[in-house]
């Protein structure tokens, strides 16, 4: 038993040590890429070797003491009834310990929910299964979606190095800016959390959370949704790319430049060819998950579109399941996540695709009329 004991202290001691290398512990925290982060990483350090220190001294009298005042020895127990010294001794040291504790802490909470006087504002939206960002002040909003093959998912091809962690879409930031984030959701609960920047909001329908960043070094940082939002719930990744300033400026104005061009495309003359190639890419995306790529769908929960009435027959009521979504099913409401490009495309796409054959064009407009008429 002592020999097992010794050994125990002995690894204390060497991990006591080792200090200096503890963020490369494959079981610890890791410092992140900000101020806030590493902030949170040497509180979480300080923390944890108080603890250490702590269990190391009680362990280590509470052995002493069952060592040294044996029964074979021939100790016999002490009779005193109270000591006012020793209680007093007991409560002023840990509330000298706790207020040790709580003065970093305060000022690292301070610090993380200081979200005032940001130089770039961005409004994250959650959705089943995919992210929105919306650019406040730049006319920009995108969604973020999974790009990992479905090979993969499904086993029928060799996972890539950020299996699950990929999209088509990252959120851009600039380098030494402050970044604000106004994080909420348009259906269920979500959290979006990026370790290495030491953000982690929930999203949550009808509220606003905030939080903050500033990244010191340009580089592509990733995290996923922590909250269990649904059946898809672990194909939600997020995609930070910090770049310099000059070249998120230039982004940005790419970005303001394809939106322009997406508003113009609304009172394009679409043929049925143009809206099926964009509507499967669009479905494919956003729809096949669900209703499957051959459009048969997995009933109950998600029912075939090939051969059903609503792709068949009533066009008013096929655009109202897209736009608006269906409460209570896992139907979302694409209203506010595609354009009205996108959608009249993909309604186009299922109401001609896998056979349904109708030869009917749902436009653009046809969509935007809708809206309006709402």
């Amino acid at each position: 038993m002592l020999r097992h004991a010794s050994a125990w202290l002995g690894g204390l001691l060497l991990l006591t040590l080792s200090g200096t290398v503890s963020a490369g512990w494959a079981f610890n925290m890791h410092q992140g890429v900000t101020d806030i982060s590493r902030s949170v990483f040497d509180l979480h350090m300080l923390i944890f070797w108080i603890c250490v220190v702590i269990g190391v001294i009680v362990f280590g009298v509470m052995f002493w003491s069952m060592f040294m005042h044996r029964k074979s020895r021939g100790a016999v127990p002490a009779t005193f009834h109270e000591n006012i010294s020793v209680e007093v001794l007991w409560t002023v040291i840990p509330l000298l310990i706790l207020i040790g504790m709580a003065v970093p802490a305060t000022k690292t909470l301070i610090d993380i929910y200081d979200t005032e006087e940001s130089d770039v504002d961005i409004m994250v939206t959650g959705y089943q299964w995919r992210w929105q960002y919306k650019y406040l002040g730049e006319d920009v909003s995108f969604l973020s979606n999974l790009t990992t093959p479905r090979e993969q998912i499904n086993n029928e091809a060799e996972k890539g190095e950020n299996y699950l962690l990929e999209v088509d879409e990252p959120m851009v930031v600039p380098i030494g800016k402050k970044i604000r984030f106004l994080i909420t959701s348009a259906d269920v609960i979500h959290s979006w959390w990026v370790p290495a920047l030491a953000v982690k909001k929930d999203a949550i329908p009808g509220f606003v959370n905030e939080a903050w960043t500033r990244i010191d070094e340009p580089g592509i940082y990733r995290g996923q949704c922590t909250e269990l939002c649904g059946r898809d719930h672990g194909f939600m990744p997020i995609v930070v790319d910090a770049r310099t300033q000059e070249d998120y400026d230039t982004w940005l104005a790419d970005k303001k430049v394809a939106a322009a061009a997406e508003s113009e495309l609304r009172d394009k003359d679409w043929s049925l060819a143009e809206l099926m190639e964009r509507g499967e890419r669009v479905y494919s995306t956003n729809c096949a998950a669900c209703h499957q790529p051959d459009g048969s769908g997995m009933p109950p929960a998600f029912p075939a579109l090939k051969g059903s009435n609503i792709a068949l027959n009533d066009i008013p009521a096929h655009i109202n399941i897209v736009v608006n979504g269906k409460p209570g099913t896992s139907m979302a409401a694409f209203g506010g996540q595609l354009s009205e490009v996108d959608i009249a495309a993909v309604i186009t796409y299922e109401r001609n695709a896998w056979g349904n054959d109708t030869g009917e064009i749902v436009s653009p407009l046809d969509i935007l009329n809708f809206k309006d008429g709402q």
